[in-house]
């Protein structure tokens, strides 16, 4: 997976993502912090889609998210092993 910073500012990030399933994971779990934006958009299909984050703190959303991610994913693989 790559990813790549497009665009930073104080409330608002732009970056570039090859895998769609992070991103659209991403922007749920970031929806669900009820920052102000976490959308993406992919102008056509081979090419790399483009998220876009604006919170009044955008790097500890990013941060909290991908965390949570984290933990989520720890969760369903501790499940996973026991079955």
């Amino acid at each position: 997976m790559n990813l790549e910073i497009i665009k930073t500012e104080k409330n608002d990030v732009e970056l570039k993502i090859d895998n769609l399933t992070i991103a659209e994971i991403l922007r749920i779990y970031l929806n669900e912090q009820e920052i102000d934006l976490a959308v993406w958009r992919r102008e056509h299909p081979f090419k790399p889609l483009i998220m876009k984050i604006q919170s009044s703190n955008v790097k500890k959303s990013v941060s909290d998210a991908v965390s949570t991610i984290k933990k989520d994913l720890d969760k369903i693989a501790s499940i996973a092993k026991k079955k």
